[in-house]
């Protein structure tokens, strides 16, 4: 039975119907009944951006990537260009971001920072946190129109330019790009319009230049679509001492965002992004066995800290390229 969940934002004090599909009282294994009701999943998606399938009878990671495959009607997508650390399992089903528990990740759409993204997602939720843990969730579209008209104009002139540097302090290249061979990560490099450069000690540096705005290629809406925030120094202030940090040098930090034309972006001006996603941003907890579908240009995703034993999963498909 369809139900609408009433959730309350973080800080907006307003909330936020996310339609829930308790199917608990089915009788159907949980494939049997998705192979049934497939256009009708879809169509969901398609209406609300997002959809939250709950009491499906699910019993393996395996299961959970078939039915993806089937609402999704294409094999999943290789996870590859990474940002975070996570653990490939069958059938390119991964494992969220396995940062440390206590950390929150922070508002994203997923490869924001490429040029090659997934417009579907699926989430699956194998043990629920014993506390916290949620995977809050945002709406694109508002966060683009609730950016303060100055900031949002100058991000849309000027765009963002990622800079990476793979050590040891963020995940080695050989784990972001799934090679040892550096002439297959310069064939990536290359294709994908990334400027790379090998620096001593085995070490690489890539930059590239992406739009801080999109258009969603169905509903022709603008949405705000980068990961300037996330890639920004200032996210590592609570990882990062500072004096590692001045050790380090700004050129040598392992990630870092500026406007396209290479000028800095201030600290204020994260921080007004930043308490925009508070504003929209909204949560649910997690339920064993729980469902969730993203249309990945219209909503943002990101974890809470938690605590316990977490275990959500993720699958990828639909991969738009420029």
């Amino acid at each position: 039975m369809d139900q609408a969940l009433s959730l309350e934002m973080e800080s907006a004090g307003t909330s936020q119907d996310l339609w829930v599909h308790d199917l608990s009282a089915q009788k159907q294994s949980g494939l049997a009944w998705v192979k049934s009701h497939v256009d009708e999943i879809n169509s969901w998606v398609d209406r609300q951006g997002l959809a939250l399938i709950r009491g499906l009878n699910i019993v393996s990671s395996n299961q959970f990537g078939t039915i993806l495959e089937t609402i999704f009607h294409e094999p999943l997508s290789q996870y590859v260009y990474r940002s975070s650390p996570r653990t490939a399992l069958k059938n390119n089903i991964y494992t969220t971001t396995e940062y440390h528990a206590d950390q929150v990740i922070l508002q994203h759409n997923e490869n924001a920072y490429s040029n090659s993204w997934p417009m579907r997602m699926g989430f699956f939720c194998l043990v629920p946190a014993k506390t916290g843990g949620a995977t809050p969730l945002a709406d694109s579209r508002e966060v683009y129109q609730r950016i303060p008209t100055p900031l949002r104009d100058k991000f849309e002139r000027l765009g963002v330019l990622y800079v990476r540097n793979y050590g040891d302090i963020d995940l080695p290249w050989q784990e972001v790009f799934q090679t040892e061979d550096k002439q297959q990560v310069e064939q990536y490099c290359v294709k994908n319009h990334i400027e790379y450069q090998w620096l001593d000690d085995d070490r690489l540096q890539t930059k590239q230049y992406r739009p801080a705005v999109a258009v969603h290629p169905d509903t022709g809406e603008k949405v705000w679509f980068n990961q300037a925030h996330l890639f920004h120094c200032s996210a590592m202030d609570a990882q990062l001492p500072q004096q590692m940090r001045d050790s380090i040098g700004k050129e040598r930090l392992p990630r870092n965002a500026y406007f396209g034309d290479g000028s800095e972006i201030s600290a204020a001006e994260i921080t007004q992004i930043n308490d925009v996603y508070k504003a929209v941003t909204f949560s649910f907890e997690w339920q064993r066995n729980d469902i969730l579908l993203l249309d990945n240009m219209l909503y943002t995703h990101g974890r809470q800290a938690y605590t316990g034993t977490r275990k959500v999963l993720v699958g990828m498909a639909k991969i738009v390229s420029e």
